[in-house]
């Protein structure tokens, strides 16, 4: 009885194992010893790339990008890899017309030694000629500020006489005013500015008359005799 008692646990510790060791053979897949198994046992896909020479862009290609495509590419590709990029190093020299802008930008950009002194001796020739010009018309100015400090005196007195002269006609005219109609008047009512045309009117033909009579005088004067 002992004896088969012994046997059924060895079966069981027997199935037990059996089970233990079926759950390590599916486990490794999803635990990290499984990962850094299937590391080791992956086998990628060989690149295409011929990393033994240059890389040559192919120009007739619809996939090769335009940049690619253009001389300076070129110059970058021979200036890297020499005669292995297989580029003809005459097709690289720039063209009369790029050579003549080039040329162009470097006169312009770069000048001659005599040519920026030559430059600067010209701007230092006007911009002496300029302080001339301004100094000398500050000296025609400064010569006629006097006459034009007399005129603008004379002008303002001038202002200001014809100011009292009007301030005082029409205090005149206000006078007069309220000596023919018995009151004081405002001077923009109708009434005022019609006695004021009626008396310009009247002071007119006394001037007239005036004019006439010395005329009429000068010519009945008897001539002088000459001794």
């Amino acid at each position: 009885m002992a004896a088969s008692m012994l046997m059924q646990r060895t079966a069981a510790l027997c199935g037990t194992l059996k089970g233990i060791s079926a759950s390590k053979a599916v486990r490794p897949v999803n635990s990290h010893y499984g990962f850094m198994l299937q590391t080791a046992c992956y086998n990628p896909r060989p690149l295409r790339l011929d990393l033994r020479g240059p890389y040559i862009p192919d120009k007739d290609s619809n996939k090769t990008p335009e940049w690619q495509k253009t001389a300076r590419y070129d110059r970058k590709l021979f200036g890297r890899f020499g005669s292995a990029s297989h580029i003809d190093p005459a097709s690289l020299w720039p063209s009369h017309e790029e050579l003549e802008k080039i040329i162009a930008e470097e006169k312009q950009w770069h000048p001659p030694l005599e040519v920026m002194l030559k430059n600067i001796e010209t701007k230092e020739k006007e911009e002496t000629e300029k302080r001339l010009a301004k100094e000398k018309l500050i000296a025609a100015n400064m010569a006629k500020m006097p006459k034009m400090i007399e005129d603008w005196r004379r002008e303002k007195r001038e202002t200001k006489r014809k100011l009292q002269e009007e301030k005082a006609q029409k205090a005149k005219l206000l006078a007069e005013a309220r000596e023919r109609f018995g009151y004081s008047m405002d001077p923009r009512s109708p009434k005022f500015l019609e006695m004021v045309a009626e008396i310009e009117k009247e002071e007119k033909k006394k001037k007239k008359l005036l004019k006439r009579r010395v005329k009429e005088e000068q010519v009945a004067a008897p001539p002088a005799t000459q001794s």
